[in-house]
């Protein structure tokens, strides 16, 4: 079968977890299927096809931008059986080939623009857009995949017009010989985090969706012993990125021991950053799966998360982490019971380390990508 693969996110260029899916997916996807991947970027080398906007549209909105950018996948993908796209920046490109060629277009969601209102913050009037395109491309696709429960209900809940049958529940997966505990301690040397003493790590960007606020202002009442270690970077808005180096800046008085790392990190590094954690936490307001948290718990790492979305589906609530209850309404309780759990596992390194032991084995044995792979090759094998 040739399947022709669309993402705005591929190596080098990944910065969110959308992009580790396809990174992944892509990988086992070539020895089952003949594969092309679409992404922005420039040139194509080994199947690998990069497009990039039109340079006549460097200064309007990004929702533009990206359709020029779908406008060229579209054109490229001739030839294929079927197309399988990813996030709103290439649905509209996958519709599109569905609609010239009358092949089957696959849809696999991994969030949904009606429950992001704050990317309006980001796109203005392009976030109308991004939510046409998603709709658009999600009603009239032949097969939806959703990578976690949660998110099929959610996909339901904002299209009530797809057909349940066509919606299909592939979880994300986690390359477990890639991540897995790294014992060495140079990149904690370096950054300055005392190997001495326990530290809680957040790892992601900063966006409203992962709710890093909620965690700046948890750590006020954080355990003094622990040291706060956030790699955040890529702010969605000028606006998101100066209200978090307010926050950084209000809570750097009070404590010692927060480190800052806005660059991308290499992911050997990441990896040994995750293996010494006392705790890994996600204190996302919105998250369909959330694939970070596998990639803590397959480095032998506990999780404190909020309980959203797909993330229960991941982390075994007492086993492999703790789940923190979030209601909008309820934004100092959820940032008290972050700061709880956190302080709890802080407090109890044997408590802790059973927690990532059961957290690696759930993610070796639950969410490997090969299984990944076949089950969504299940997919394609029902719409052809």
């Amino acid at each position: 079968m040739k399947v022709g693969l669309i993402t705005r996110e591929y190596p080098p260029d990944v910065y969110g977890g959308a992009g580790v899916h396809v990174e992944f997916l892509a990988r086992e996807l070539r020895a089952l299927t003949d594969l092309q991947v679409h992404c922005w970027g420039e040139g194509a080398t080994d199947g690998i096809h990069r497009h990039r906007p039109w340079p006549a549209l460097d200064a309007a909105n990004d929702a533009l931008r990206t359709f020029s950018v779908d406008l060229s996948m579209a054109a490229a993908l001739e030839g294929r059986d079927l197309v399988h796209s990813h996030t709103w920046y290439a649905n509209l490109a996958g519709h599109l080939a569905k609609l010239l060629y009358g092949v089957p277009h696959v849809v696999t969601s991994h969030s949904l623009e009606p429950l992001r209102p704050w990317k309006a913050e980001q796109l203005g009037g392009g976030y109308a857009l991004s939510g046409w395109a998603e709709r658009t491309a999600i009603e009239a696709a032949d097969a939806v995949i959703a990578v976690s429960g949660a998110m099929r209900e959610d996909i339901l809940t904002c299209y009530p017009a797809l057909d349940p049958a066509r919606v299909h529940v592939v979880h994300n997966g986690i390359d477990s010989e890639l991540y897995r505990p790294d014992h060495d301690t140079d990149v904690l040397e370096r950054i300055g985090i005392d190997p001495g003493r326990p530290y809680v790590l957040f790892v992601g960007r900063i966006t409203r969706q992962k709710g890093v606020p909620h965690l700046l202002r948890a750590a006020r009442r954080l355990d003094p012993a622990a040291q706060l270690v956030l790699c955040a970077g890529a702010p969605d808005t000028p606006a998101i990125g100066q209200e978090f180096r307010a926050l950084v800046d209000e809570l750097r008085p009070v404590r010692d021991g927060v480190f800052w790392i806005p660059e991308m990190l290499p992911r050997g590094e990441v990896v040994q950053l995750l293996t010494h954690a006392r705790a890994f936490v996600c204190p996302s307001v919105y998250e369909p799966l959330g694939i970070v948290n596998l990639e803590a718990m397959a480095c032998g790492t506990a999780v404190v998360a909020s309980a959203v979305g797909g993330i229960p589906e991941v982390v075994a609530d007492g086993t492999s982490g703790l789940l923190v209850p979030y209601a909008a309404t309820e934004q100092e309780r959820f940032e008290q019971g972050l700061a709880e759990a956190l302080n709890r596992l802080v407090g109890d390194a044997g408590e802790a380390a059973r927690m990532g032991e059961a957290g690696r084995e759930r993610a070796v044995r639950e969410f490997g990508w090969d299984t990944v792979a076949r089950r969504t090759v299940e997919v394609y094998e029902k719409t052809v």
